[in-house]
């Protein structure tokens, strides 16, 4: 198994879209086709990158969105006094490899390539709930820095994101 960023080519969206659908999607994310397409749209453009797990090249069974300084969120800028940040959006591993580290490793990858991006900070939400993603963010050293209530967002349990970063 490879954990690595490159090229994507439309067999590439076309699986992540699926498995992101089939895999990610539960009570505690909130994954949409507009949200998909937006990040799509970043990635193509340069201004988001992707942080690849496969078995062998062409068969993803994981990934995160890692988003860069200009696209980031403009909620983020409370959180820090530099514009130098990255933004986490999505992180998805198959179910047939959960519980395997991967989702660490991935996030481990994003804050590589925003510290090669020269970002300072990265960023990532949760639901405050949702103890895999707590756990899997906490093992690559992310720390809570705010939670809040966010209706909009949080369907179910608390409806409360918690907000975490790390320093690159």
């Amino acid at each position: 198994m490879k954990i690595h960023c490159r090229k994507l080519n439309d067999i590439d969206y076309l699986n992540m879209r699926a498995l992101l659908l089939r895999d990610g999607a539960n009570d505690w994310n909130y994954i949409t086709e507009e949200s998909i397409s937006n990040q799509f749209t970043l990635i193509d453009e340069g201004r988001a990158s992707v942080a690849l797990a496969e078995v062998e090249e062409g068969e993803i069974i994981g990934f995160a969105v890692i988003i860069h300084n200009d696209a980031f969120p403009v909620k983020l800028v409370k959180y820090t006094d530099s514009s130098d940040i990255a933004y986490i959006k999505e992180v998805v591993v198959s179910k047939s490899h959960s519980g395997k580290g991967l989702g660490s490793k991935l996030l481990q990858e994003c804050v590589l390539i925003a510290r090669n991006q020269n970002a300072s900070n990265v960023f990532i939400e949760r639901h405050e709930e949702n103890a895999a993603s707590a756990g899997m963010m906490r093992k690559a050293g992310f720390e809570i820095i705010d939670t809040f209530y966010d209706p909009k967002k949080r369907s179910a349990g608390s409806r409360n994101t918690s907000v975490l970063a790390k320093c690159t």
